[in-house]
């Protein structure tokens, strides 16, 4: 959570109490009053939950609104609807407000209908899980926040793709804590109709990052190609139409879901395609030094020379290794005007960094890392301490 904290300055560190313009401030988590379990109202981040610098990034009436979301029926047509009737309905904003359901069995949402990623990496994160098909990313940041689901996979960056951007947005939009990561090697298939061969395809159906990664494949195939939602969408589409000049590129789970056969495997341009998903909850982990762990952390900086470079150097001077840093213009605040008196206006992005680093919170080197952060951040939030994932 973001404070709207206007010309308030300084680092706030959970358990201690300011003032600033908006009077007596602290971490949002800290208040929460169901959190006992954690100590009292302990940080379970040792105090480093977030820091409202100068300015305000994100309000509370923001990051608490979503846009409206398109709603499906998700049936389908003939006979293919009695065949995929067990299967369950993608979540939409409008499903959200049922019941959770309180039971002993994790929920765990995923973007997507059943054969896809997501849904395997959240198999993989938690094995006999149920897993909770939604239509949107932000459907299922919503069914966590909203009690309808316990976790959240959803993916954040891919070998070969790069960066789900989306979901970096989301994660300041809502309060939901990253608890994990999951690592998972993406196999396409070529997948099409019992009886079909591949040289009967004219046309290929499937998720635009999943079209590029097959490039070659697909050119020598001379296909036509069509974007779907997602890559288990387009073997779905398939099955209920019964297309037979068309295939998707989707995984053999896909394929053995919606009755498709496998006509080629492995069908990427590269075959080490990895994707990563981040594991999402209400509330975060208490961070241990028992195992690798991993800290995910955002920040904006004034404009100056060596900013950035003050920056990373916070985590070198600690012998800490970064996993990963990325960048985004701020979607409320793009630009930012200097004004010299010398050279006249000039209009800069303003960006938020996303960093990853390898060190947990419950270590002094990732507190002083911040504490030295702070000092010339403008804002800082941290997002996730969180084991990592060794194993693909």
């Amino acid at each position: 959570m973001a404070l709207k904290a206007p010309n308030m300055l300084g680092f706030q560190h959970c358990g201690l109490f300011g003032r600033g313009d908006l009077g007596p401030k602290h971490c949002w988590y800290s208040l929460k009053p169901s959190n006992k379990k954690w100590g009292g109202f302990a940080c379970p981040y040792n105090g480093w939950c977030i820091y409202a610098g100068r300015g305000s990034l994100v309000s509370d009436d923001e990051a608490s609104s979503s846009a409206e979301l398109r709603s499906a029926d998700g049936r389908l047509d003939g006979k293919s609807r009695k065949e995929l009737a067990p299967l369950p309905k993608p979540l939409s904003v409008t499903d959200l407000i049922a019941s959770p359901n309180h039971g002993v069995q994790v929920r765990v949402a995923y973007q997507g209908v059943p054969g896809a990623y997501s849904e395997a990496a959240a198999l993989k994160a938690y094995p006999q899980c149920q897993a909770v098909p939604c239509k949107q990313f932000e459907a299922a940041f919503k069914a966590v926040e909203l009690w309808l689901a316990d976790k959240a996979v959803l993916p954040i960056e891919n070998s070969l793709g790069g960066s789900i951007h989306r979901n970096y947005d989301l994660l300041l939009r809502h309060r939901l804590h990253i608890v994990g990561e999951v690592q998972l090697d993406v196999n396409h298939c070529l997948l099409g109709l019992p009886g079909v061969r591949k040289e009967e395809i004219k046309r290929i159906l499937s998720h635009p990052q999943a079209l590029d990664q097959c490039e070659f494949t697909l050119s020598k195939l001379g296909v036509i190609r069509e974007s779907t939602d997602d890559t288990a969408v387009a073997a779905q589409i398939i099955a209920a139409k019964g297309l037979r000049d068309t295939g998707a590129v989707a995984s053999a789970r896909a394929g053995e879901i919606y009755g498709l056969d496998i006509l080629a495997e492995k069908i990427q341009d590269d075959l080490d395609n990895v994707t990563r998903f981040l594991v999402l909850a209400r509330e975060p982990i208490i961070p241990g030094t028992d195992k690798p762990f991993k800290t995910s952390i955002v920040f904006t900086l004034e404009e100056g020379p060596g900013m950035l470079f003050k920056a990373l150097a916070v985590f070198a001077l600690r012998g800490i290794n970064l996993a990963k840093i990325e960048s985004r213009p701020q979607r409320k605040r793009p630009l930012r005007v200097v004004d010299d008196c010398n050279n006249g206006c000039a209009k800069y992005f303003d960006y938020l960094f996303y960093i990853d680093f390898e060190a947990s919170m419950a270590e002094p080197r990732a507190q002083n890392a911040l504490g030295h952060l702070q000092e010339f951040a403008t804002f800082l939030k941290v997002l996730g301490s969180y084991p990592m994932d060794m194993h693909v």
